[in-house]
C-alpha cells in the first residue's frame, strides 16, 4: 500500500502519471492475486475430487472459463464439502 501512495504522489505536477501508475498497481496486484485463487482452485479440484469423472469436469470448468470457473467451484463445491466435515 505504500508503493501506491508514493507513486501517487504529487511533488512535480505529475498527478495524471502518479494516478495512472498507482491505478497501475492496484489493478496489477489484483490479477496477480486472481491467477493465484484460479491455480489455487485447479489444485483444489485434481487432488480433492472423489472420482476421476468429477476432476476432469471441474478441471475443464475452472481451466476454461478462468477465474469465473475458480468461483463457481469456490462456491459449489469447496463450500459444499467443508460444510459436510463439520
Amino acid at each position: 500500500m505504500t508503493l501506491v501512495l508514493l507513486v501517487g504522489q504529487d511533488d512535480a505536477g505529475t498527478g495524471l502519471l502518479g494516478g495512472f501508475l498507482s491505478l497501475m498497481c492496484l489493478f496489477w496486484a489484483i490479477g496477480l492475486a486472481a491467477e493465484v485463487f484460479w491455480l489455487w482452485m485447479l489444485i483444489d479440484a485434481l487432488a480433492n475430487e472423489p472420482t476421476t469423472n468429477e476432476k476432469i469436469l471441474w478441471f475443464l470448468v475452472i481451466f476454461f472459463l478462468n477465474i469465473l470457473g475458480a468461483i463457481i467451484y469456490f462456491g459449489i463445491r469447496r463450500s459444499g464439502r467443508s460444510r459436510t466435515v463439520v
